[in-house]
């Protein structure tokens, strides 16, 4: 018995990070398809779609088909296209986390337990980012709060900086969010948006809160974990920022741009696995 029940904890570990895997993948997709590689994004796609196949997780009653999740995450999907068509704008990263979530409901909403645990785990992450945005970069711009700009400022711009000029890299602050840099080629990079760093933090909470749940794990540990991904998130973006000024410095603005569209969902990926890890570990 002792061995059975070893052997459906290996697979239940090993399908839990396969899970993480393919989660982390369709977000590198989506990132490759607006931002990067055409090409990129349909290969991670492929590979997510793969590693779907190869989750073995026995059906169970708390995931008992409804389609009443699979009819509103197709309603929310047609309501941001139909926003966005009326509007006349492009897509971002609010709808395409919409789309996510929109997703992750539908695929809760099936009758194929692949299908519903990728489901379950998309949805308490896209979930938990898309509050999170509104909150910080919507309601926050709506009434004049500059969080966002302090932010980026005293905890992503001065400490990058400071750390890169110690390696001898002529760096220079010459606005809020704004740096001019002296390598291959003169140049200024601004440290905004999505370099603050807060979509992965939104993310990998999003991570804790739905694996907690999921394994019912006692609220005191949830918040500690919480707590640790936060660190870790803002320490893993202050070396994403660093590697960009150092890919400017070197080789040049087009070179940067390009390790910018791939390395973020990398370091989310391998930070991602590498906290999924610690929480199965310390369950």
């Amino acid at each position: 018995m002792d061995h059975e029940k070893d052997q459906t904890m290996i697979c239940k570990d090993r399908d839990l990070v396969i899970i993480l895997m393919i989660l982390a993948l369709f977000i590198g997709a989506t990132i490759e398809l607006s931002e990067g590689s055409t090409f990129a994004g349909i290969v991670l796609f492929a590979i997510a779609a793969i590693l779907i196949t190869q989750i073995k997780l026995p059906v169970t009653n708390s995931f008992e088909s409804s389609a009443r999740y699979l009819i509103l995450g197709i309603f929310i999907i047609i309501a941001d296209i139909a926003y966005n068509l009326k509007k006349g704008s492009t897509l971002g990263t609010l709808d395409t986390m919409t789309f996510f979530f929109g997703l992750s409901l539908m695929a809760y909403g099936t009758n194929r337990p692949q299908l519903k645990h990728i489901g379950i785990f998309g949805s308490y992450i896209s979930g938990i980012f898309l509050p999170l945005y509104f909150v910080f970069y919507i309601l926050f711009e709506k009434y004049s709060i500059e969080f966002i700009h302090l932010f980026d400022h005293y905890l992503i711009l001065l400490p990058t900086v400071t750390i890169v000029n110690l390696f001898g890299i002529p760096l220079e602050i010459i606005a809020t969010e704004t740096v001019r840099l002296s390598g291959v080629e003169p140049m200024t990079i601004v440290i905004g948006g999505p370099c603050s760093g807060l979509y992965s933090m939104f993310l990998l909470i999003g991570i804790v809160v739905g694996y907690s749940r999921i394994e019912k794990m006692d609220l005191n540990k949830t918040l500690y974990l919480t707590i640790f991904v936060i660190l870790i998130a803002y320490i893993s973006n202050l070396v994403r920022v660093i590697v960009l000024y150092t890919t400017a410095y070197l080789y040049g603005i087009d070179t940067m741009l390009m390790v910018h569209t791939h390395i973020g969902w990398i370091i989310f990926a391998v930070v991602a696995g590498g906290i999924m890890y610690l929480m199965d570990i310390k369950r």
